[in-house]
Formats: C-alpha cells, sequence, structure tokens
C-alpha cells in the first residue's frame, strides 16, 4: 500500500524555547503555513508553535 503524498510530516517549533513537536498535515487542505498553541514542556506552559521548514 503506497503512502497518501498529499499527507506531509512537518515539525512544529515552539517561540519561546528550542523545543519541536512533529505532526503530520494535509497539503491540499492547509496549503499555508500552521500555527498551534501547545505544551512545552521546557518551560512547563502553552505556547505558540510555529511550523518549521
Amino acid at each position: 500500500m503506497a503512502k497518501n503524498q498529499k499527507r506531509l510530516t512537518i515539525k512544529l517549533k515552539s517561540t519561546e524555547s528550542s523545543h519541536m513537536y512533529s505532526s503530520r498535515k494535509n497539503k491540499s487542505n492547509t496549503p499555508g503555513r500552521i500555527e498551534l498553541k501547545k505544551y512545552d514542556p521546557t518551560l512547563r506552559k502553552h505556547v505558540v508553535y510555529k511550523e518549521a521548514k
């Protein structure tokens, strides 16, 4: 079974520390960059994570 090429693995980087999450997004539904508010374990609070290159 082939992988779907529209769904990509992306890196979400914290705006306040060097912590990163990996996630998957559908490129056709969300062509722009994602910004999510997630928990940062290094700072122990919720911060904005932005999609990195």
